[in-house]
């Protein structure tokens, strides 16, 4: 009789508690989105218990979201809510998502810094990839104060950013992506490229000054050492006729003194700006990079080919490559050949 009244009482309870654990299962632990790839929330510095419910009910299924939910109104996320990019894989539950985000367990992203012409376009990247303002980015890579803090000034920067893929934070601070950036910046400045631009007698600085005019001439990385090589002639002859140096005549810096990038030819008229981008009116380099130098230019000065020449002149052939000539001479017929190329083609 004992065992009947067992029986009748206990496998029912037992039965329930299963029941409990299979609903308690599907709702803390199944797939939180149901869907087969992860997908993203991004909680801004704006965001608080609401905007989070608003961004996360799209992608969660309702009973994840229920559970989600009561979950967040019992914890310190009502109050609280901690910026970061959040992963809902598709194996994250209610139980995890609430976890991660209630304490901030992020995931990283890679962020390309890219070889981009002006910082205004650096900052326009980082904004777009960074919960960081785009603006305020700009107002800071314009900040004397600022970019001295990181051994800098606003003309030479761009010479901090070594362009590669990097594993960051999507909230990361400015000031804390500056050091993390220089910490890269002293990773690729390794003793073997130190060693190379103290043979060549450049700054590292200097380096990716000269690497940014050769990227701008060409996108060739062939033929990179050998621009590279061309320049720094210029840059070490010393003569009668140049005694500072021979200017380096180099048209990238004069599109870059105008800020006209799409220039297809530069007249004489273009060439008397006063300013210390104008390589046809200043010897040596101009006060800062161009551009954020790629690593094959700056490889390409550090392991530039030393030859004789003095000029060059793009390909009538439109290849991307140049002619180098040693004396003016060879140079003008250089000059005419590209200069006919381009009347051809209509260029102006």
């Amino acid at each position: 009789m004992k065992k009947d009244v067992r029986t009748r009482y206990i496998l029912p309870a037992v039965i329930c508690l299963l029941i409990l654990a299979g609903v308690g299962y599907y709702y803390f632990f199944t797939s939180f989105t149901g869907k087969n790839e992860t997908v993203y929330v991004y909680i801004d510095e704006d965001d608080n218990y609401d905007s989070l419910m608003y961004k996360i009910e799209p992608v969660a299924r309702k009973h994840s979201l229920h559970a989600f939910s009561m979950l967040a109104r019992h914890s310190s996320l009502v109050d609280h809510v901690l910026t970061g990019r959040y992963a809902l894989k598709p194996s994250t539950g209610a139980l995890q998502a609430f976890r991660h985000i209630k304490s901030g367990m992020q995931e990283s992203l890679n962020l390309t810094v890219p070889s981009v012409r002006t910082m205004n376009d650096l900052a326009g990247v980082l904004g777009g990839k960074l919960m960081l303002d785009s603006a305020r980015i700009a107002q800071a890579f314009a900040d004397e104060a600022f970019c001295r803090q990181y051994g800098y000034d606003t003309l030479t920067l761009p010479a901090l950013f070594i362009p590669n893929t990097y594993d960051i934070y999507w909230n990361v601070s400015l000031e804390s992506l500056m050091k993390y950036m220089q910490k890269e910046n002293r990773k690729f400045w390794d003793d073997d490229r130190s060693a190379k631009a103290q043979r060549l007698k450049l700054s590292e600085v200097e380096v990716a000054t000269l690497a940014s005019i050769v990227d701008e001439e060409t996108a060739n990385n062939e033929e990179k050492p050998m621009i590279a090589g061309m320049y720094y002639n210029r840059l070490m002859l010393r003569d009668a006729e140049y005694p500072e140096g021979m200017p380096l005549q180099a048209d990238p810096t004069i599109k870059f003194a105008w800020k006209q990038f799409g220039l297809k030819r530069i007249y004489n008229n273009l060439l008397y700006i006063n300013s210390p981008y104008n390589t046809y009116r200043f010897p040596g380099l101009p006060p800062g990079p161009i551009r954020i130098a790629s690593v094959a230019g700056i490889d390409a000065v550090l392991n530039m080919v030393h030859h004789d020449y003095i000029y060059m002149c793009a390909k009538e052939d439109f290849s991307g490559t140049h002619n180098f000539a040693s004396n003016y001479a060879d140079h003008l017929a250089n000059a005419h050949r590209y200069a006919e190329a381009l009347n051809r083609r209509g260029i102006k």
